[in-house]
């Protein structure tokens, strides 16, 4: 007998609220769900022992999955390599444990079996 199960098709909730946050004076939107995909490659990307460069990228890769449009980004990505502005990695780990600690208060809606 073969076994089988539907895991329906989750669907994102038309009721979210905006994501945006501000960093020198821009603000940049954000999409209002991460792909769960993401969130597993941003896992294993940081946490590879042998190759410290790799969260480095994972933080890219998640910026690049997490802004809303091209524009946001290259706007994100220049502000943060301008030397006149300076971000710190700090700041830009603060955001990131941001965004997820927002997106993790907000499950998608799986549909009705």
């Amino acid at each position: 007998m073969t076994k089988f199960k539907d895991f329906g098709s989750p669907t994102i909730s038309e009721e979210r609220e905006d994501v945006t946050f501000s960093l020198h004076g821009q603000s940049f939107a954000c999409r209002s769900a991460i792909p769960g995909k993401i969130m597993l490659d941003l896992a294993a990307m940081s946490s590879d022992d042998e190759n410290p460069g790799a969260a480095a990228k994972a933080i890219d890769v998640f910026f690049k999955a997490v802004l809303a449009t091209e524009d946001d980004y290259s706007r994100f990505d220049g502000l943060c390599k301008d030397p006149d502005v300076a971000i710190e990695v700090e700041t830009l780990f603060e955001i990131v444990q941001w965004l997820m600690e927002t997106y993790g208060e907000r499950p998608t809606q799986r549909s009705e079996d």
